[in-house]
């Protein structure tokens, strides 16, 4: 399933089922879900169904989530009453790459698959590099895969490892920013029986899915994972090829169209697509447009230009804040708009079309009923539709330049703009990315020799503006926006 700039929505596979069951008042697996629940998500323009945390969890890791202090009291706050029952264990932990029981029979996915395949729909599955369950069988089976403690480094730090059954020390997952993962083991990168391993994984998830989120896969790097570990690796220890570079070759010599993507921070995007990657995380532009000033939202469009065809916006998911909470809900709305219409994939999370507010740990297998916010509603219906446009995924995107409306008013400097252009179809796109009304005048990209009217729709409003021809071929299409108002503007000449 390979489309332009495609647009993925992510579903917690777990909490998505209890909603279903509580929807349709009976227990459902995967494949009882209604066809007319996946064919909303078409209708509404996605491309991909990311389903996270489908795979096998495990018992070890869903014991320490009941019992863990901080996560308990994130469920006692959440939802109050909550039971055993509702957790279900981090789906970050995988016990095995099969469909997990709760979820349906092992023969349920390649259906699923099919399915979601003939409405048009990619099906996207995790893929978990870094570390596997703590009590995943390679660790009494296989224990050279993981990485083992020295006994300086366990002196130096015990909290980074577990004794196994066998007595064997091994490392917990880990990423150097963080405390241990304690309900996971690390892999070994630098073990080319794990490196194998992991191939023929996604070997067989390729049968079943059409791509894989690896997640935190710089940390799969060469470079990184002897830093990280570096108290037990010495650098000639390094493998003469990166582990993605096999991976991704090997997967992709059987599935070309099987699609990677990074999740991926400190810099390091450009590396992994270098690699292969097919898409990679674009924090940055997360971060740019959650704390910084709209120059500098304009200036990264500006400077990643092509790059960001091959990055994927997103303004919340399963790890960040909701973004009607981190953001607030008219700039949540400008900022929807605008990973909405730069080139890349567009990754939009379960709830947020909704408005919900309320983040949710991984480890919950129920979440609590959230408000529904009528306006958000409304504003993504409007937004999807104007997006559902193939001048949005199959059109040139070239980013433009706003000018001053007047001499005395600088407040272009706030509006963010860029255009598609596919043949004679045009759309323009311009967001007001503050907290005051602003104006500006913006050149459209469209012959207007011999023609009186520049004629624009703006899709997001239901509402047309008429423009004389002669005055926005000279000084520029005026525009006047409201605080974190946003245009997308069907543009045409009469």
């Amino acid at each position: 399933m390979r489309v332009n700039n495609p647009f993925l929505y992510e579903i917690n596979s777990y909490t998505f089922l209890s909603k279903m069951a509580a929807r349709y008042g009976r227990e459902l697996t995967l494949p009882d879900i209604p066809d007319r629940e996946w064919q909303d998500l078409a209708d509404k323009g996605f491309n991909l169904v990311w389903l996270m945390g489908i795979w096998q969890r495990s018992a070890l890791a869903r014991r320490m989530a009941v019992s863990n202090t901080n996560l308990r009291q994130a469920y006692n706050f959440l939802m109050p009453g909550w039971t055993e029952k509702d957790i279900a264990g981090s789906p970050y932990a995988v016990y095995d790459y099969s469909l997990d029981s709760r979820l349906g029979k092992k023969e349920d996915l390649p259906r699923l698959k099919e399915k979601l395949n003939s409405m048009g729909l990619g099906l996207i599955v995790d893929f978990v590099p870094n570390h596997l369950a703590l009590d995943h069988p390679w660790t009494l089976s296989k224990p050279g895969r993981f990485v083992e403690g020295t006994k300086k480094a366990i002196a130096d730090h015990p909290e980074w490892f577990f004794r196994n059954e066998n007595g064997v020390y091994l490392a917990y997952g880990r990423d150097p920013y963080f405390p241990p993962w304690i309900d996971t083991v690390q892999v070994n990168f630098f073990s080319h029986d794990l490196r194998k391993a992991f191939i023929d994984e996604l070997l067989r998830i390729a049968e079943v899915s059409d791509g894989v989120r690896c997640d935190m896969a710089m940390l799969g790097l060469n470079d990184i994972f002897q830093w990280v570990w570096r108290e037990i690796f010495l650098r000639r220890n390094e493998p003469a090829t990166e582990f993605w570079t096999e991976a991704i070759t090997a997967v992709k010599a059987r599935y070309p169209y099987f699609i990677f993507m990074a999740e991926v921070y400190w810099g390091l995007d450009h590396r992994l697509r270098g690699l292969g990657f097919d898409y990679t995380y674009d924090k940055v532009f997360y971060d740019r447009l959650r704390y910084d000033k709209p120059e500098k939202v304009q200036q990264y469009a500006f400077f990643e230009g092509e790059h960001l065809k091959n990055m994927v916006h997103f303004i919340e998911n399963h790890d960040e804040e909701r973004a009607i909470t981190s953001f607030g809900k008219e700039r949540s709305l400008a900022a929807a708009t605008a990973i909405a219409t730069v080139p890349g994939m567009r990754f939009f999370h379960t709830g947020q079309l909704e408005g919900y507010s309320r983040h949710i740990p991984v480890q919950m297998g129920r979440e609590p009923d959230q408000p529904i916010d009528p306006d958000i509603v409304k504003y993504y219906a409007a937004l999807l539709k104007a997006c559902r446009s193939p001048v949005f995924r199959d059109g040139d995107w070239k980013p433009l330049e706003v000018r001053q409306s007047s001499r005395d008013n600088d407040s272009n400097r706030s509006l963010l703009c860029w255009c598609w252009k596919n043949g004679d179809k045009l759309k323009l796109v311009t967001i007001n990315y503050c907290d005051f009304k602003s104006y500006g005048r913006i050149k459209p990209p469209i012959s207007l020799e011999d023609k009186e009217t520049v004629v624009c729709y703006d899709e997001l409003a239901g509402a047309t503006y008429r423009s004389p021809a002669l005055e926005v071929s000279e000084r520029g299409l005026y525009v006047e926006l409201k605080p974190w108002q946003s245009h997308i503007l069907d543009i045409t000449a009469e």
